[in-house]
């Protein structure tokens, strides 16, 4: 099955799709989703990318990102991609959106619309091999000492959306 992905303005307005990994080689602007989710102490769920993603494999990032198919709500891709990659269900809410730009060492280059969700989980994880390596969790200042410390450990995207993460969470006193 060939993925592809929603092509956008910079006001997320789409205009087209294209395969996902031309989208990625292009560099064109489209749709993306970051979930990221909390436990009942405020530890964030982090996971390990599985080490043969095509980009950015066995690098610790966010609970579950991905784009959604062409003709679905990014809230309802958010949902699919949990259960595909962690074998849960959370309820989620929208927080924000940005966009970002990154290059990777392979060529390929994220340039997307980020769709940014917050949840609360707990329960078991039942995780798809081929998508995560493993997964614990975290408090944000042990996660902020982290990007500190050894950033090359994260994935990029995690790296950005984090500060506007925190901001968002002081500004709306969510944990």
């Amino acid at each position: 099955m060939i993925e592809e992905v929603v092509l956008v303005t910079p006001n997320d307005e789409p205009i087209g799709t294209m395969e996902k990994l031309a989208a990625h080689q292009q560099a064109n602007l489209h749709r993306a989703f970051s979930v990221f989710l909390f436990n009942s102490k405020g530890e964030m769920l982090l996971q390990q990318r599985a080490l043969q993603k095509y980009h950015s494999g066995g690098l610790w990032t966010n609970a579950c990102c991905s784009h959604p198919y062409p003709g679905e709500l990014v809230a309802n891709a958010a949902i699919r991609r949990l259960n595909e990659e962690l074998g849960i269900t959370a309820n989620l809410q929208k927080a924000f959106s940005f966009t970002y730009q990154a290059t990777f060492d392979n060529g390929l280059v994220e340039h997307e619309f980020d769709h940014v969700f917050v949840g609360k989980f707990e329960g078991t994880i039942t995780a798809n091999v081929n998508e995560v390596a493993d997964t614990c969790y975290k408090t944000i200042d042990e996660i902020k000492n982290d990007l500190q410390i050894v950033p090359h450990k994260y994935t990029k995207w995690f790296e950005i959306a984090m500060p506007k993460l925190q901001q968002w969470i002081l500004e709306n006193k969510y944990l």
